[in-house]
């Protein structure tokens, strides 16, 4: 099972690369599967490159410290 306090160290390490672009991220759940959904806020709800932010800074950091993480998704 995905530790929800680990999940948040590591959003909390990505965070201020957010923030520094006046966006920010929120965990939103956690699924049985293994599925993650967070909330882009800020500047990265609109943004058009959000969906390579979520994958390449995101999804890339949290499944590298919690390889139990199948997948990302963002609502």
């Amino acid at each position: 099972m995905i530790s929800e306090i680990e999940l948040q160290k590591v959003l909390n390490s990505i965070r201020p690369f957010l923030q520094s672009d006046n966006g920010d991220v929120e965990l939103v759940e956690i699924t049985n599967d293994g599925i993650v959904k967070v909330r882009l806020l800020g500047a990265c709800e609109n943004c058009p490159l959000s969906v390579m932010t979520l994958r390449a800074g995101i999804e890339r950091a949290l499944m590298r410290q919690i390889p139990e993480i199948k997948r990302i998704e963002a609502v």
